[in-house]
């Protein structure tokens, strides 16, 4: 990203490739699949005591980006860690052919109804975070309050205002076809080339790339395409949540401070019910990048 605005065009590819060849880090721990699903959208893995939380995780993410913040908070709460069917070398599950994010929100949905969670905290980076603004806008009883990590109501906002669906959908079609026939090889080499710029911390980037290489390009392609042509900006303003909404800036990202600030404060402002709060020193992956300053934010939402 750059102080220059480029074509829509040209950003909208460039935003595709990095989708398609993120994310995030490592399967910690045996999951146990979600109640009643033979063929799941999602596996969780649940640990702790005490309210519930639940942790959902970005495009080809693994669970394990919440590693910290399972070990911060597992002595006071009930952590549900999500990990997502075929990202990071997950098994495919239900997410083999079609649509993945609106199915996994209400895999969700069913998930908290049948495990009988009691208003639960909600957190969700990226493609997680959209998931949480899903669940909040299409099932308002099923959380009790949201946080957002790096994610807009639509992803192409980052390079034109006057972004459309219909307009992405060619490029997002695209990207979805080019993640599905890549080879081995060359899904490797791109993760580990989109992956620094989306995380700082040297740890992290070995832990992100490791997953986002073992992700199934299948699945990454059409979740990417769900993320690509899924626009909120007309129903966040219906969404009553309490929710907090962090985003990162970073001198490396080649853009000025005040263009961030503008980009997403804009872009909540008509939900009233959102706090937009900026972490500096951090690219995507904030709980990577400054994981003291995001400890320090999801103790203060949880209060």
């Amino acid at each position: 990203m750059t102080c220059r605005r480029p074509s829509f065009r040209l950003m909208i590819i460039f935003l595709a490739v990095l989708a398609a060849n993120g994310v995030f880090g490592r399967v910690h721990a045996a999951p146990i699949a979600v109640p009643s699903a033979a063929a799941p959208r999602f596996t969780v893995e649940v640990t702790g005591q005490g309210p519930d939380v639940i942790l959902i995780p970005g495009l080809a993410s693994s669970a394990a980006v919440w590693d910290d913040t399972v070990k911060q908070l597992r002595g006071r709460y009930r952590l549900h860690v999500i990990q997502v069917a075929g990202f990071a070398g997950a098994p495919v599950g239900a997410n083999a052919e079609g649509p993945v994010i609106q199915p996994t929100v209400d895999a969700l949905d069913g998930y908290i109804r049948s495990a009988k969670l009691n208003s639960p905290a909600v957190i969700g980076h990226s493609m997680g975070g959209l998931m949480g603004l899903m669940l909040a806008r299409q099932h308002p009883e099923d959380l009790g309050r949201l946080m957002v990590v790096d994610s807009l109501p639509f992803s192409a906002m980052l390079f034109s205002p006057q972004a459309t669906v219909e307009a992405v959908k060619p490029q997002a079609a695209a990207m979805r076809d080019m993640a599905e026939t890549s080879s081995p090889e060359a899904w490797a080499a791109g993760q580990a080339r989109t992956m620094t710029r989306l995380v700082k911390s040297p740890v992290g980037l070995k832990s992100a790339t490791e997953a986002s290489i073992a992700s199934n390009p299948s699945v990454t392609g059409r979740a990417l395409y769900d993320d690509l042509t899924t626009d909120l900006r007309g129903d966040i303003a219906s969404i009553k949540t309490p929710t907090v909404m962090l985003y990162p800036w970073d001198e490396a990202t080649g853009a000025p401070q005040l263009a961030y600030d503008a980009l997403y404060t804009g872009a909540y402002a008509p939900m009233t019910s959102a706090k937009v709060k900026r972490i500096d020193g951090s690219l995507h992956f904030i709980m990577l990048d400054q994981p003291a300053a995001f400890a320090a934010e999801v103790e203060s939402f949880l209060k």
